[in-house]
Parts: structure tokens; C-alpha cells; sequence
């Protein structure tokens, strides 16, 4: 494929191997030294954007392993060199639900382009423009390159020129480099791309154009086929063991089929087998998900689950003992969906809807308990819902006590200064974001731990599996001694009589 000018179309790639697929895969528990070995690899792939961490990563590392996410972002960080590094963020919050003050989302954005992640993809599911201008406005104040995203979902509500008006505004905004297309679950087929696809190229001129999509029916690759012939010129995927399934498409095949139509690329095929490798051995050392391609599941169209949340979903059930009931969940969810207005299935909504099938399965009563962010949502302080909500289900949700204390509901807006008065004086930016958004006793348990773990050599089970892979290889040998400082370890061949 060639461009009008006659030169061959150059393709840029987003690696998300250690953002979007391991949040896919993993559930956000990749810690630093589980990439340690594949960060020289992917720091000279040459990919345009690496694209990193969120709020999320931090919420899961400090929560569950009480690991600092900012030694961790740093040691990432330092690990990618001259890389562009991104993160994601939501138009109106940062951890959790819940709204968060501006004060607090400005400095988290400052912090974040402090510690090198300079490019942030910007979303709001229910497409409330003014809120997303204002986020990009923000961002480019502060120094970062702000990437607004266009995330699809499959509704009556959001035809093509819907999404394609709002990307053509988005690009027409001061400071934005290129527009981000998401399928996060995985639903937009071909026939809907090779019309979608086409109306965002047309109604964003030259804008560049990333293409984003979960693999979660296996039809990914063959979207992104579509956004190269639309004239989309950058492609997100992840290193294989982190791709496919509920992940993106791997890094390996798109290089092939991005060859094989005749365009450019700037990556080093020769760094892909040692990222692999380091994330098959994490993978396994971790207990964690390989990915492998998924087998089509006709039900994912009507659920629409997105990729980033089968995970954590998958996690969460399981520590509530409720592992056996994730077909239930997903039978509710696209009821649901319907009855709270066909909200695009990302985060937030997605886990609204979640949370609430959730809710009315262990209730069998539906929409006898509701959470708080689902009023606030039916409310309408998450911005415009996008249909109406089902009137029945609207009552009973509108009609409760907790509901009746939110409606003159404001978004709490205090000062940077007022917000460092309820903490410590003297504490630094880094420490205040997190005993804000987290807790203090979360943060207290982190300082106490200690610097965090970067050299993956240091489980005594990887050495044990080492010293016995050494042992069998070894068949001539007859003894095998190690012998440091502190110990010494001999072991001697049983020979047979």
C-alpha cells in the first residue's frame, strides 16, 4: 500500500505490553523487577510510545504488594530511555470512581510528566466534550502531549458519524498531535470498521490516527487491516505471551501483516524474542496468564466486557469466593447495560454494570441495592448519560434515601492548599497523591517495606529451578557445589550400582 504521494505507508506501533497487556492478563500486578530483563529490548525497539501505567497500576501495586509506584515508574522509566512513555487518564478521575478534585488530577499529571511519562490518553466514555478540552488544555499547560480517545462501544446510540464528529473535533483542538481509537471489548467488527474507520479518517483531516483494539473475538488483526487501508498510521500491540485473548494483538504477527501489505516500519525485529522470553518466565514465575488467541464467543457482543477488566473481574470473584458464578455475571451484564442507558463498556461504566449484575445476582432482587456511583451516574454527574435510562429501573434507583442525599450533589473542588492541610507538613507531592487517593495506612505499610524489588535473580525459586535445569543438562557431571559468603551448597550424582 502505497501513500497519494506514491511512497510506501510508514507505520508506527504503541507497545502496551506493559500497560494493557499485562492490566489484560495479569490484572495490574506486574511489578518492576518482572520487566527488568525485557526493558534494554523494548527501550530500543524502536516503538513510537510505550505505553506504561495509571492510576490503576499504583492503586494494585501499593494495595497488594505494598510496593511504591513511583521507585517502580521510575525504575521503568530510567529502564526505557529516550522513549515516550504514556499513561491513561479519565476525564473527572484518577483512582477509584469517584470524582477527583482538579487540584488533585493537576498535580497528578505534573508528577507523572516529573517522572517521565509525558504523553497521557485522555477518555471520557460518556463523551462530555467540554470536560475532555478542558483535560487536553491541561496537560498541554503542564508540558505533556495529550492524546484524546475516541472509545467505541457497540449501542443504538453511537453510529458513525457519532464517533466521528466528536474525533473530528478532538483533533481540531490546540495541542493534539494524534487521536486514539479504542475498542476496549473487542467488538467492532469489519464490516462496522470498513464504515467507522473510513468517517474518523475522513472527519479528522490529517491528524495522525492510533488504532487500538482487543482481540477478545479474534477479529483484531483484521480491524487493524482496515485502519491501515483507512489511513490510520499507528498500531497498538504487545509482546506475544502478553497478547491475544482479552489483551491486544501481538507485536510478532502485526510486524508480519504490516510487511506483507507493503509498508514501513521502525522496529528491531531482533528485540522480540527476549521480551518474550522475560514475560513467558514472569508469567510462569508469578502464576500469572499467558495470552493466547481466544476462541469466538458470539455472547462477548452482547456483554461487551473490554479486555482491561476480564482480569481484574476474574480476580475479584475469586477473592470473594464467587469464581464459579462468572458465567451468571456475564449473562446479567447486557440487560443491565440496556436498562442504565447503553453506556460505551470502559471504565468506568463498564464496572457499574459489573458491579451491579454482580449486585442483582446476589440479591435476586434487581436494583434493591445500588452503589453510590451508579446514582451519582443516574444523576448525571458523570456527564450526559447517553440513553435514557429504563423508567422503572430509573425509580427504583432515584426512589432510595441515599439517592435523595446526592441530589444537590456537587464535585468537591478544594485548593492544593487545602488538601496539603489535612496531611503532614513537608510531605512531597509523591506522598501526598498517595495518602490522598489511597490511605495512610496503605502508604505507611509501603515506607515501611522498603525499597522495592528490581532484580529478578532473587527468588529462591527461580535459583532452585536454575541449579536442577544446570543438573540435567549436566548428564557427565558428577557433583555440583555452590559457595558464597554466607552459605555452601554441594550436591552429589546418585550413582547406580
Amino acid at each position: 500500500m502505497t501513500s497519494h504521494q506514491g511512497e510506501k505507508m510508514h507505520v508506527d506501533f504503541v507497545d502496551q505490553t506493559m500497560r494493557d497487556g499485562q492490566q489484560s492478563l495479569w490484572g495490574i500486578r506486574m511489578r518492576a523487577y518482572e520487566a527488568a530483563n525485557a526493558l534494554p529490548h523494548i527501550s530500543r525497539a524502536g516503538y513510537k510510545t510505550v505505553d506504561l501505567t495509571g492510576a490503576g497500576m499504583f492503586t494494585v501495586l501499593l494495595r497488594e504488594y505494598a510496593v511504591d509506584p513511583w521507585a517502580t515508574l521510575d525504575f521503568l522509566v530510567a529502564g526505557l530511555g529516550d522513549n515516550q512513555v504514556r499513561s491513561g487518564l479519565r476525564t473527572i478521575s484518577a483512582v477509584g470512581f469517584a470524582p477527583t478534585p482538579q487540584a488533585i488530577l493537576d498535580l497528578w499529571i505534573t508528577t507523572l510528566i516529573k517522572h517521565g511519562s509525558t504523553s497521557f490518553w485522555l477518555y471520557d466514555c460518556l463523551f462530555d466534550m467540554q470536560a475532555m478540552k478542558h483535560m487536553v488544555d491541561v496537560v498541554r499547560n503542564a508540558g505533556g502531549q495529550p492524546v484524546p480517545a475516541v472509545m467505541y462501544g457497540l449501542t443504538n446510540v453511537h453510529d458513525d458519524e457519532y464517533f466521528a464528529s466528536r474525533a473530528g473535533q478532538m483533533a481540531s483542538w490546540e495541542g493534539v498531535e494524534s487521536v486514539y481509537i479504542e475498542d476496549a471489548a473487542g467488538v467492532l467488527k469489519p464490516e462496522r470498521a470498513k464504515t467507522l474507520l473510513p468517517a474518523i479518517r475522513a472527519a479528522t483531516g490529517d491528524m495522525p490516527l492510533e488504532m487500538h483494539a482487543h482481540n477478545t473475538t479474534g477479529l483484531a488483526q483484521h480491524n487493524y487491516i482496515v485502519a491501515l487501508e483507512s489511513g490510520f498510521q499507528r498500531l497498538h500491540t504487545a509482546s506475544r505471551p502478553m497478547a491475544n485473548g482479552a489483551s491486544l494483538p501481538s507485536t510478532e504477527a502485526m510486524v508480519d501483516i504490516v510487511e506483507y501489505l507493503g509498508m514501513t516500519h521502525s522496529l528491531d525485529t531482533s528485540t522480540f524474542a527476549p521480551v518474550a522470553d522475560n514475560f513467558i518466565w514472569a508469567a510462569k514465575a508469578g502464576n500469572h496468564l499467558l495470552g493466547v488467541p481466544a476462541e469466538y464467543d458470539p455472547r462477548i457482543y452482547d456483554h461487551q466486557l473490554p479486555g482491561g477488566m476480564t482480569g481484574t473481574l476474574i480476580n475479584q470473584l475469586a477473592a470473594a469466593k464467587m469464581g464459579d458464578r462468572l458465567p451468571e455475571v456475564l449473562a446479567a451484564i447486557p440487560q443491565v447495560r440496556i436498562d442504565l442507558g447503553s453506556p460505551i463498556m470502559a471504565t468506568p461504566f463498564s464496572q457499574f454494570v459489573g458491579i451491579q449484575a454482580v449486585l442483582n445476582i446476589i440479591t435476586g432482587d434487581p436494583y434493591s441495592m445500588v452503589p453510590d456511583e451508579v446514582i451519582h451516574y443516574a444523576l448525571g454527574h458523570y456527564g450526559p448519560v447517553p440513553a435514557p435510562i429504563k423508567p422503572e429501573v430509573l425509580d427504583r434507583i432515584l426512589g432510595s434515601k441515599r439517592a435523595k442525599q446526592f441530589e444537590s450533589w456537587e464535585r468537591p473542588d478544594p485548593s492544593i492548599e487545602e488538601i496539603r492541610g489535612h496531611f503532614s507538613k513537608g510531605i512531597s507531592d509523591e506522598e501526598l497523591l498517595l495518602r490522598y487517593m489511597m490511605s495512610d495506612e496503605e502508604v505507611d505499610r509501603m515506607i515501611a517495606k522498603g525499597p522495592i524489588r528490581t532484580d529478578p535473580r532473587r527468588s529462591s525459586n527461580n535459583i532452585v529451578n536454575e541449579v536442577t535445569d544446570l543438573i540435567a543438562e549436566s548428564k557427565s557431571s558428577t557433583s555440583f557445589a555452590v559457595t558464597t559468603p554466607d552459605f555452601s551448597l554441594k550436591l552429589k550424582r546418585k550413582v547406580s550400582p
